[in-house]
């Protein structure tokens, strides 16, 4: 069987969750060729499209969030909260592979569309519930966001510098590690033991468990020494020399990630100063008073001045990129991990492009994030809707 349009061709998936964790892992399905159902509310549709800045041409706009997140995908619109709306949802499923959702623990079971309800009528079905916390233990119940995830992760206390107070990460550790990809493996596994069992099963994913494995060294480090780590003052987070950002003359900033001596080597030959390994002591002191050389030696040159080293393939040695760069690094490009698809009303849009590489099923862009309900008459009447019961229902306002 040839698989056109990626490895997962042929499996459907309908999505109900929103916002960041559940509609990156359904993009990534979708990019591997899963036809992706969306499900948003008639009234408010997914949050993104109205959390974050629009990009707009003419008349249109869309959130710049949304775009990044919901390519690959048909938007329908369902009241679950409806009794039709929830009839909806039991029809589309009698074709459907996965369910992905979003909701607080045991929502969708008091709805009556949840994993207790399903798992009989539909036996294949995988159902994959991203939460907080997950569907059992203490903090089942508790709302949440990314901070708080990393927080009784045990991640937060540990980001920032030596002496300093902890820093929130600019970034969605929790709810892209611990949500997204903790879920894409989760399905991917389901999908798999059911070809062996013929039985889908629920996948229950919490963002906090997800965010723990992060701990793996430090945690390994912990159970020898009984010593809790030191935050900016690790091995990984500001201890060595060779394992530091530093400023550059202008005020802009490096990294040297120089983890091996052998690498550390070759950056301090290229700017002869082999001398401060030479001098070096390998214990706390060492490693400071090597740290004070070496920011000295990076404020003597410009970022620009800084750069052609980072061509160098054996210093471990790189710039800290812009998004403007990120959006033209020739490397990226050239493995298509940014570049633009064609969307209906804005013209070519920059996108994060799927990570996955397959040599034989490759990954494809078929559909632009689709506007909110764009596809509910034709998803509706593919699964069986008469004109008469979409009319219907959309007079019950249930689509």
């Amino acid at each position: 069987m040839k698989l056109e349009n990626g490895p997962l061709t042929g499996v459907r998936v309908l999505d109900l969750s929103l916002l960041l964790p559940g509609p990156l892992c359904s993009q990534h399905l979708a990019d591997m060729g899963a036809e992706v159902i969306k499900v948003e509310n008639p009234r408010l549709g997914d949050m993104t499209r109205y959390l974050t800045t629009k990009v707009s041409r003419g008349d249109f706009s869309e959130s710049g969030a949304f775009l990044q997140l919901n390519r690959n995908k048909k938007s329908i619109t369902v009241n679950i909260k409806r009794e039709g709306g929830r009839d909806v949802i039991m029809r589309l499923l009698k074709d459907c592979d996965i369910l992905l959702e979003g909701f607080r623990p045991d929502t969708l079971n008091e709805l009556g569309i949840g994993y207790e309800q399903l798992k009989e009528k539909f036996p294949r079905l995988i159902y994959c519930a991203i939460s907080g916390y997950g569907a059992t233990g203490h903090y089942k119940e508790h709302a949440g966001h990314d901070a708080n995830y990393i927080a009784r992760a045990g991640l937060l206390s540990l980001n920032g510098v030596k002496g300093g107070p902890p820093v929130v990460p600019g970034i969605q550790v929790a709810d892209i590690a611990g949500g997204t990809l903790t879920a894409l493996a989760g399905i991917l596994a389901a999908l798999y033991a059911r070809e062996k069992t013929g039985r889908g099963q629920f996948v229950d994913v919490s963002m906090q468990d997800g965010a723990v494995p992060f701990l793996s060294l430090l945690l390994g480090d912990y159970i020898a020494t009984g010593k809790e780590p030191e935050r900016g003052n690790d091995m990984l987070s500001g201890m060595l020399p060779n394992y530091r950002i530093y400023e550059t003359k202008d005020a802009k900033y490096v990294m040297l990630a120089a983890l091996e001596e052998k690498f550390f080597q070759t950056f301090l030959r290229q700017i002869d100063r082999e001398d401060i390994l030479k001098n070096m002591s390998r214990d706390e002191s060492g490693f400071s008073a090597a740290i004070k050389e070496m920011e000295i030696v990076f404020k003597q040159r410009t970022y620009a001045e800084w750069a052609p080293l980072f061509e160098n393939p054996d210093s471990c040695f790189s710039g800290l990129s812009s998004l403007a760069e990120v959006l033209k690094d020739k490397h990226l490009r050239e493995r298509g991990t940014v570049l633009e698809i064609d969307h209906p009303k804005l013209g070519k849009i920059p996108v994060i492009g799927s990570p996955f590489h397959f040599s034989e099923t490759p990954v494809s862009y078929r559909i632009a994030p689709p506007a909110q309900g764009e596809h509910t008459d034709e998803v509706l009447k593919s699964a069986g809707f008469s004109a008469d019961e979409i009319e219907k229902l959309k007079k019950d306002k249930c689509v």
